[in-house]
């Protein structure tokens, strides 16, 4: 069993909760596992710091019902407790229409119970109303109980439990309002853990708020850990290591840290030594490697560090020109341009591979994207469809000719347009990617970084 955390839509204090649960569980029992609905990074980063774990992203978008159930069944192996933390309101999916993608279609995919969350700030009697609305609507769904945050005062907790009374379902939860409890966010959401240097007295903060704002007779049974026996335990979700070794030297610091660490296992696994090196401080490539992978991050945030370090951007423009494979999403894709223009409209030099800028807007660019590759790179085949999932407030001021994907949004009848570079030997595009149902690309990634060796 496990037990997913659900809101009544989004913005209720989801996560709050979650790390709350997680912190306290893991000050008791420490073997805890976390999951996440959805394609966010963020969220996840706080997961592991609190469980030293790395949280699991379960999305069936971006993989498949099958990795997703996989994935979460291979997860559950040596851990005592097992916790997934859901996105939006229960039932928001992909496309707004129905519920696919959404915390219910994960609740029904693992046959694991939702509590949720109610955001009682401005609510007495119409709690009841809200909760049992959610309990019937989809009978499906097993709601084991609520958690009410956000409550003001005795007596507004004492309205929400009458209230409650008559639909006996339980209380598991009660978050007073706490004002001093805040984490701070920004334009894509949460301030990433690295920055944040109170970190381990939030933390601290949030295992005492959970050690006595739980109903944890209750909640233990539901969130012991058990693996459930299934066709999908048996079908290997990664090959064997069949490659020799290959070093690809991964950007990992305060400016680039979207990445997803089933990406990081599929590659270490396939037999590639990842070599964390910084844009922001390291002066040159970690020495021998093959290949360069930049994930998504702020790099807005921190381009002025980023253009004085000269001698970072010279490596890596050197190591491109040379054919070295390089793999660049969103915040990476953004570093490789000619220039970054920030919220403040001043400008800062990056690498100057790509010709064109990166221009920070107000406009947020968010979805599931289709994309169908129309040359071949280092990751992808012309004519090969793809997942993956745009989330970033800038632009660029030039279009690649010829571009590298066509791609449609989540409804069939979206729009179509184009995006991503091609040029030497770099995948460069602001489309996530997870790997997880595509295992074929980080292969061939690898393999065209062992063909650089070779020629090197």
């Amino acid at each position: 069993m496990a037990l997913i955390i659900a809101g009544e839509r989004s913005g209720v204090g989801k996560t709050t909760v979650t790390l709350a649960l997680l912190s306290c569980l893991s000050r008791r029992y420490r073997r805890v596992q976390s999951f996440k609905v959805g394609p966010d990074y963020i969220d996840p980063m706080f997961h592991q710091r609190v469980t030293g774990r790395p949280c699991r992203n379960l999305d069936p978008v971006l993989t498949s019902e099958f990795y997703v159930q996989a994935c979460f069944n291979r997860h559950l192996d040596g851990v005592d407790y097992a916790l997934i933390e859901g996105v939006m309101g229960l039932f928001d999916g992909a496309s707004g229409r129905d519920d696919v993608a959404s915390t219910a279609h994960i609740a029904r995919l693992l046959h694991v119970p939702v509590l949720l969350v109610l955001d009682c700030s401005r609510l007495s009697r119409s709690v009841a109303a809200i909760a049992q609305g959610y309990r019937s609507f989809d009978q499906s769904i097993q709601v084991a109980g609520v958690v009410l945050n956000r409550v003001g005062s005795d007596r507004h907790l004492e309205l929400l439990q009458d209230a409650l009374e008559p639909l006996q379902l339980p209380i598991l939860g009660v978050l007073r309002r706490q004002d001093s409890l805040r984490i701070p966010d920004r334009h894509l959401g949460l301030v990433p853990t690295d920055e944040l240097t109170f970190l381990f007295q939030l933390i601290d903060q949030l295992a005492d708020i959970g050690e006595t704002c739980f109903n944890w007779e209750y909640l233990l049974p539901l969130l012991k850990a058990d693996r459930h026996d299934s066709t999908v335990n048996h079908q290997p979700l990664t090959p064997g290591v069949s490659q020799p070794i290959t070093r690809i030297a991964i950007a990992r610091d305060r400016a680039f840290s979207f990445y997803y660490q089933d990406n990081l296992d599929l590659l270490q696994k396939l037999g590639a030594q990842l070599v964390p090196w910084s844009p922001l401080g390291d002066t040159t490539l970690p020495a021998g490697v093959q290949g360069l992978y930049f994930g998504g991050g702020f790099p807005e945030v921190f381009a002025q560090e980023l253009a004085d370090n000269i001698e970072a951007r010279q490596a890596v423009w050197n190591a491109i020109i040379q054919g070295m494979p390089t793999y660049a999403e969103c915040g990476g894709l953004m570093y490789l341009c000619q220039e970054v223009t920030d919220f403040e409209e001043k400008s800062w030099s990056m690498v100057g591979i790509l010709p064109t800028k990166a221009v920070m807007g107000k406009r947020l660019t968010l979805g599931y994207r289709q994309a169908t590759a129309l040359q071949n790179t280092p990751l992808v085949l012309a004519g090969e469809k793809v997942w993956g999932h745009e989330f970033h407030r800038s632009q660029l001021t030039a279009t690649p000719k010829p571009p590298l994907f066509e791609i449609k949004g989540y409804e069939p009848k979206g729009k179509v347009s184009i995006e991503g570079w091609k040029m030497y030997q770099i995948h460069a595009s602001y489309i996530h990617l997870h790997w997880g149902g595509k295992i074929e690309i980080p292969g061939r990634f690898l393999k065209y970084c062992q063909q650089f060796n070779s020629r090197s």
